[in-house]
């Protein structure tokens, strides 16, 4: 069963401004994702079913946040890893999940 992606308006502004190579690893592995959304590290302390997806851009850490909501897979957000996800709790109220 393949889920299926659903881009937050907020994540499409934001991979817009990342490099074309970062782009290109973010869509490759967003395509892994469809497949089996469990497969990469959980983001614990939320009441929700949160993982995330590493990847580099321009010499900087990144991660891409995602919400496995059967049959769907709701990806929210882009945070730098050098602000330690301090910005996810910020997006996920205006996205309205807390």
């Amino acid at each position: 069963m393949e889920y299926e992606l659903k881009p937050s308006h907020f994540f499409l502004q934001q991979i817009g401004e990342l490099s074309d190579e970062a782009k290109r690893i973010v869509e490759d592995k967003l395509r892994l994702v469809k497949i089996n959304p469990f497969r990469n590290k959980r983001l614990h302390g939320y009441n929700l079913f949160l993982f995330r997806i590493r990847f580099e851009d321009r010499r900087k850490e990144k991660r891409v946040v995602y919400l496995v909501d059967k049959p769907c897979v709701k990806v929210l957000c882009i945070l730098d890893r050098d602000k330690d996800y301090k910005d996810l709790k910020k997006y996920l109220k205006s996205l309205g999940y807390l």
